[in-house]
């Protein structure tokens, strides 16, 4: 008489699903990085910064997953955010790098891809029923380091002032007054008129940073943006400070 083994399937565990997907995106981007660093005949340090700043950001995402409780399955939006999430890496791996016409343009690119990407995430959590809390607040900050690197970029370029990078730190000033003011803690609801925004500033940052665009069109391009995203921002302070 045969015993058979049979073999039990175990479903992973939603700590694993995440890890398995940040590490495989992580491995992705890496060697992605590797090859855009021959390719636009960048340092050696731009894969290592590549790597450094995909690995933080890998950390902080299984932590914050985690702790959270995400879907088991992680989700596909959360997945496209993921690699919106490592393409705004390379980005910040290009602080400090030549600014070539070659290599702003992979920035224009790179950045157009992310900033169209935005929607897709958002569609896919609505349309498989997998929108959670943690999705949200991931693809709201992925945009703000979207915008924060551009900034970064649109100056070391010199496409504007020392001024643009108000753009890129509005946000995190915005958190920074929240600890210090509690009545800025409120949640503050859903609005068009901040996603809007958000687009906007966005892709006049990434106008900004195309090649032909020259001072003082680019600067004024950037400003227009940045405009826009101060008075969206002071409209949410004064609805916060009248319910304080």
């Amino acid at each position: 008489m045969s015993i058979q083994a049979t073999r039990v399937y175990r479903r992973p565990s939603a700590a694993e699903n995440v890890r398995w997907s940040v590490a495989v995106s992580f491995l992705g981007a890496t060697g992605i990085a590797w090859m855009v660093g021959w390719f636009l005949e960048l340092g050696g340090l731009f894969p290592l910064k590549a790597m450094l700043i995909l690995g933080f950001g890998a950390a902080l995402i299984v932590a914050f997953a985690e702790k959270s409780g995400t879907s088991a399955s992680f989700g596909r939006a959360n997945r496209v955010t993921l690699g919106r999430g490592a393409m705004v890496a390379m980005l910040f791996a290009l602080i400090g790098e030549s600014g070539s016409s070659q290599v702003a343009w992979f920035v224009v690119i790179v950045a157009s891809t992310v900033g169209a990407l935005d929607g897709v995430d958002g569609w896919l959590a609505r349309r498989h029923d997998d929108a959670s809390e943690f999705g949200a607040r991931f693809d709201m900050e992925t945009d703000a380091l979207l915008i924060f690197a551009t900034t970064v970029l649109a100056w070391q370029y010199g496409k504007a002032g020392p001024w643009i990078l108000a753009g890129g730190l509005m946000r995190y000033m915005f958190l920074g007054a929240s600890y210090l003011m509690p009545w800025m803690r409120r949640k503050l609801p859903s609005s068009r008129r901040r996603k809007t925004v958000c687009v906007v500033q966005t892709f006049s940052l990434i106008i900004c940073l195309a090649p032909p665009l020259a001072p003082p069109m680019s600067a004024l391009v950037a400003a227009t943006g940045l405009m826009f995203l101060s008075a969206s921002f002071a409209i949410d302070v004064v609805w916060l400070a009248r319910r304080r």
